[in-house]
Formats: C-alpha cells, structure tokens, sequence
C-alpha cells in the first residue's frame, strides 16, 4: 500500500531530520544550468524546494523574481532563518496542486519523485498550468525501476517522455553527466518546454 504523503508527513520527515535527499548545497546540473540563463529577472518557481539551496543559488546570480514552494513549515523557517527575507524571493507554504500563479521558469529537484506515483498526471498538467507561454519546465528526475518502497518513487525516459509530451515538446532528456557520485547515472536532465 502506497503511503499518503500528506503534509504532516513531510514536517515530521524534516523534524526528525529524515532527510536523506538533502545534499546540503545547490544540485550542480541546476547550478550549470542556471547560469546560462541570461534573464534574471524570468519568474521563477522552485517547488518542494526543502531547505532552498538553488534558491541560494539564483539570488547569488542575481535572480530577482524567485517563488519557493513546499508543503511543509519547517524547511521554509530554515530559509527564513538563514537568509534575509528580501524583496527577490517569496516563501508560499502550500499544495503544489493549489498553487496558482504564472512562471517563466519552473525547477525540478527531487519534487516529482516525492510525490505518489498516482498524481504524475497531475504534476504534468498542473506545471504546464502554471508556466507561462513559451515557459520551461527544466532539473532533473531519477531513472531507476519504479517501486511502492519510495519516496523517492523513480521511473524511466520511456515514461516521461509517454507522460510529457502530449504538453511539452522536449528539449532535453539525458542521463545527467554532473550528478553528485551518490547519484550518478540515477539522474536524467531534462528541459521540456510548454507547449
């Protein structure tokens, strides 16, 4: 039986410290990726964005319209405590499927396979919901055999790419080359535009 990830599961997941897919610094493949991105101010979403590391990232480059998302208190208090709120960021404690704005650029890392395997529709339609025209959905899912033991959940390019492009043309989808060593050949990026 698929467990329900509700949102008290993800706080007391973060209150326990259970948190085994914090890397404790930026993703390098959105890092890479960031930095080819010359608009700095594009509308910016990063959902489940946990203790916001990429967050840090983009403000450091200069981002000056980012959104963090997640459905649990505690890895918003923790951005809170260590950055200063500013006038470049927003910090939106909610469900993903609620959220309602628009984005020029929306980041995936680790949020798709936290969620059950059943609302991968959803996460489809919903982030072509809230990109704009000509947006990109754009970060990293994992490639390894889809069990009910997760999260993390994993899947397959054959599946993503059955699940994405009847809304997405695609860009890219490729097994990621600057994954960290716990991670490598588990990771394709992926850039996938709305359609």
């Amino acid at each position: 039986m698929m467990k329900i990830l509700t949102n008290k599961y993800w706080q007391e997941r973060y209150e326990k410290g259970d948190t085994g897919w914090d890397m404790g610094a930026p993703s390098p493949p959105l890092t890479a990726y960031l930095d080819q991105v010359e608009d700095k101010n594009k509308a910016l979403l990063i959902p489940g964005a946990g203790h916001g590391y990429e967050l840090e990232y983009a403000l450091s480059l200069g981002f000056t319209n980012i959104t963090v998302l997640d459905y649990a208190e505690a890895p918003l208090q923790a951005i809170r405590n260590r950055l200063a709120q500013n006038e470049c960021f927003r910090l939106v404690q909610s469900d993903f499927f609620d959220h309602q704005d628009s984005y020029d650029l929306i980041l995936e890392q680790t949020f798709f396979c936290a969620l059950s395997p059943s609302l991968r529709n959803d996460y489809v339609t919903h982030m072509h919901r809230l990109l704009k025209s000509g947006g990109k959905l754009v970060g990293l899912l994992f490639q390894f055999p889809l069990t009910e033991s997760g999260p993390p959940f994993g899947g397959s390019a054959t599946e993503y790419l059955e699940r994405f492009e009847p809304l997405f043309s695609i860009q890219t989808l490729e097994t990621c080359y600057n994954s960290i060593p716990p991670r490598q050949g588990n990771e394709l990026f992926f850039i996938f535009n709305k359609k």
